[in-house]
């Protein structure tokens, strides 16, 4: 869990160095230079086309201040993090007009970094810190901060990644700014999915379109008044926004009763919380008005922190939109109806795309043993590779149970990884 807000410098990039990539995976990104490239961007650059197997590439910790794009052509693209609390992408950016044109800011620092600036460094970039275009992309172990949103806590839209396209996974990555955090498809038929993750702002900070599965994660708000969810859905769209298992929680400015799960972008959206847990508490109404009616905005089984169900009595269920049309929707769920929001019914796995099983964690490697030099281990069933750590840094990544490491190591840890490039559980 992350709670308290990081700021992350600007850093320079240098030249990729003349290395190699090593073990299971077909590239490595590393600061330091012990890797193929310097920068994640380089990697997915020199990464195939029209790729239908996963092309794996380790991104080890540090903070990686640039502008990824994963072009549609660039498909199955796996990107690795050593772990989410130290491998950051990072960029301060964001979508502000004209500072006279948006007074309700009240500021103008954030021209700077618009893309609407002609003269600012992002002019035309972006305009999400993150793009996504490619199918079959998966991300483990990384967060995505703009460092517009972050640190500044305030508009205007700021987003950390667009996931817009179909088959798009995240696994134990983070997603922090303020306004339009996480900007989900736009193609009504597109999947996308979410496990174990964070998901941080306070405006709309997860919106737009798609089916999205997102599984015991959290959703972190960093205000008062916040608003979490701003779906926009058509009539292609079966299920929308499917919301399991997961915790609804913040900072102290935002548990003064007021915050709200989520209101109508655009056409007909849909929005299912199921199994929530409160942290923090909520507007009665549950959820507010924006600019379409919902097709349903519902809830099943919230509670707060000790299991005891939260009181769905005052949910809102009627709407009316910025043009003055009104309408209702359902707005809470029977045990029935919930046991229909499944992730084999919203994701399909059986059509040939399985992120929990893409993302599936190895166990621990056992029998682990140092001597003169050269470390070993038994072998892991399923494993394509392994990635052995000294301390918090990584030392070797290996394809067999040995690695030679000449020198002194004094905190020798192996962990396995899938041949999807998710990394098992750590032995020690």
């Amino acid at each position: 869990m992350i709670c308290k807000k990081l700021l992350f410098p600007a850093i320079a990039m240098l030249m990729a160095p003349t290395a190699f990539a090593a073990g299971p995976y077909h590239a490595v990104v590393a600061q330091d230079g012990t890797g193929d490239y310097k920068t994640v961007s380089e990697a997915i650059e020199a990464a195939p086309e029209g790729r239908t197997a996963p092309w794996l590439i380790l991104v080890k910790k540090g903070v990686y201040d640039e502008l990824p794009v994963i072009p549609a052509a660039k498909t199955n693209i796996h990107l690795i993090g050593q772990d989410r609390s130290n491998t950051v992408i990072t960029h301060r950016i964001n979508q502000g007009g004209k500072p006279q044109d948006q007074p309700r800011y009240n500021l103008t620092s954030y021209w700077g970094c618009s893309v609407n600036n002609p003269d600012s460094p992002t002019s035309g970039k972006g305009p999400a810190m993150t793009m996504v275009f490619g199918p079959g992309f998966y991300a483990e172990g990384i967060s995505f901060v703009n460092a517009w949103g972050t640190p500044s806590s305030s508009g205007p839209q700021a987003l950390a990644i667009h996931s817009n396209a179909d088959r798009v996974a995240f696994s134990d990555c983070a997603f922090r700014s303020f306004q339009d955090t996480w900007r989900t498809p736009s193609s009504d038929t597109a999947r996308n999915y979410a496990r174990g993750c964070l998901i941080e702002g306070a405006v709309d900070y997860m919106y737009d379109g798609g089916d999205v599965f997102v599984e015991d994660s959290e959703f972190y708000n960093v205000r008062g008044g916040s608003v979490i969810v701003a779906p926009s859905h058509g009539p292609d769209t079966k299920y929308g926004y499917v919301l399991k298992d997961c915790v609804v929680s913040g900072n102290a400015e935002s548990a003064d009763g007021r915050t709200k799960l989520g209101r109508p972008w655009k056409n007909a959206p849909k929005t299912v919380w199921i199994n929530t847990t409160l942290l923090i508490p909520i507007a009665e109404a549950g959820w507010d008005n924006m600019g379409a009616i919902p097709a349903i905005f519902a809830e099943y089984g919230t509670h707060d922190r000790s299991g005891r169900p939260a009181d769905l009595s005052g949910r809102k269920h009627t709407y009316r939109t910025r043009d003055n049309r009104e309408g209702s929707c359902p707005n809470t769920l029977t045990a029935d109806q919930a046991a229909a929001y499944t992730y084999e019914a919203v994701i399909r796995p059986s059509e040939g795309w399985d992120p929990r099983a893409i993302s599936a964690k190895l166990p621990k490697p056992s029998g682990i043993a140092y001597a003169d030099g050269v470390m070993t281990w038994k072998p892991v069933e399923g494993a394509a590779g392994y990635i052995v750590y000294d301390g918090d840094d990584i030392v070797a990544i290996v394809t067999e149970p040995r690695a030679e490491l000449p020198g002194v190591k004094t905190s020798l840890k192996v962990r396995a990884v899938s041949p999807t490039g998710a990394k098992g559980l750590l032995g020690t």
